[in-house]
């Protein structure tokens, strides 16, 4: 466990985290930020292969790839894909302290990634009315590279960004990714950049304190 400037924790786990087990835990954290028994909490993981269906998932959203276990969470958003080679950073963070505004907390996440990116030489962007961070294929379509579902109680947040660095992008096929039909999904080494998982996770936290 680290603690940065900002007295918020930073826990890194390595194994895999079972998800049941990481919701159980962040709606506990969330719940001790509330009653300010615990500092807020920036959680960096991976978890087994998994689809997660958000609040506005629809079924037909599902379309193959059965061996993969669905779980629906209470997170904003449709399906997504959470598996090894994916950096998942949960972020249990207390608005109460900074702006009671969800659209700009959502936007500052956006843009930690942006330059989390940029100083790896990916041009990464948003898209209008499309939450979630895109980056140009060499077929001129975009492709989403970092997913965002934010949830909110009693003004603390939790659940966040889920960033592929080397995952297993087949596994994408089973769903319509957050809903979208029209673009694809990539990765960072799909994208000819490889970097260890503990780099990223340095970089991240520069950006993070940088932007926050």
């Amino acid at each position: 466990m680290e603690t940065s400037k900002q007295n918020i924790n930073w826990v890194i786990d390595k194994p895999l985290v079972d998800y049941d087990k990481a919701v159980s835990k962040m709606i506990s954290t969330v719940d001790k930020i509330h009653t300010r028994s615990e500092k807020e909490l920036i959680w960096l993981l991976e978890h087994p292969e998994i689809y997660t269906a958000g609040t506005s998932s629809e079924p037909t959203d599902l379309i193959g790839n059965n061996k993969i276990p669905v779980h629906r969470t209470g997170r904003g958003g449709k399906y997504t894909y959470h598996g090894p080679g994916q950096r998942v950073i949960y972020t249990m963070m207390d608005l109460r302290k900074r702006k009671k505004d969800l659209r700009l907390f959502v936007n500052m996440l956006e843009e930690t990634i942006i330059l989390t990116l940029k100083d790896l030489n990916l041009k990464a962007i948003r898209l209008p009315g499309i939450i979630g961070i895109w980056v140009e294929s060499k077929e001129n379509k975009y492709s989403k590279i970092s997913a965002i579902g934010i949830r909110v109680k009693k003004w603390i947040t939790f659940h966040g960004v889920s960033v592929n660095i080397n995952p297993n992008l087949n596994n994408y096929s089973g769903i319509i990714p957050c809903g979208i039909r029209e673009h694809g999904v990539t990765s960072l080494e799909n994208e000819g950049i490889n970097i260890s998982k503990d780099d990223f996770d340095r970089l991240f936290k520069r950006k993070f304190l940088e932007v926050f």
